[in-house]
């Protein structure tokens, strides 16, 4: 492997357990006599439980696996932008703490004003880090602690 490859997959482990989330430009404001623009930025941060079955529940909505949307071409890209780009806008603002803004305005303000670009990438990066392994520990220690589950001594009688 690359030596910078290692070290972005690191960067990238090392942000994920410290949860400084991706931070995404948004907007730059051209303001008068500065040289650079004002930016705007937002950070996708790790989504409350509530939050991951709600874009859970979106993702499911459109009907495609990520395989598929990352092999889509140009010409696919815009056809799902337009079917669902207020979708993936939502998923996007779910991820983002907005506790002063409601999901609704936070996703018109990013359709709105970030690059598709940017979309896209936020989108496919917190695809692959979304998944059901962190509790798949809990589900398992859930069933062995089970108070209904029948115990050895119990399995004839039922009792």
């Amino acid at each position: 492997m690359d030596e910078r490859l290692i070290r972005q997959i690191q960067r990238e482990g090392a942000e994920a357990l410290l949860n400084m989330g991706v931070s995404l430009p948004l907007k730059d404001f051209k303001i008068p006599f500065r040289k650079e623009p004002l930016r705007l930025r937002l950070t996708m941060r790790r989504p409350t439980m509530a939050c991951q079955i709600q874009i859970a529940k979106t993702w499911l909505s459109v009907g495609m696996t990520l395989s598929e949307f990352e092999a889509l071409d140009y010409d696919g890209q815009m056809r799902f932008l337009v079917e669902h780009g207020r979708k993936l806008s939502r998923m996007i603002a779910l991820t983002m703490p907005h506790w002063w803004l409601p999901t609704c305005v936070l996703a018109w303000f990013i359709r709105h004003s970030m690059k598709w670009e940017y979309q896209k990438g936020a989108f496919e990066k917190f695809v692959t880090l979304m998944g059901t392994a962190p509790f798949t520990n809990i589900i398992r220690s859930a069933e062995i602690v089970n108070p209904m589950k029948l115990r050895l001594s119990h399995r004839k009688k039922g009792s």
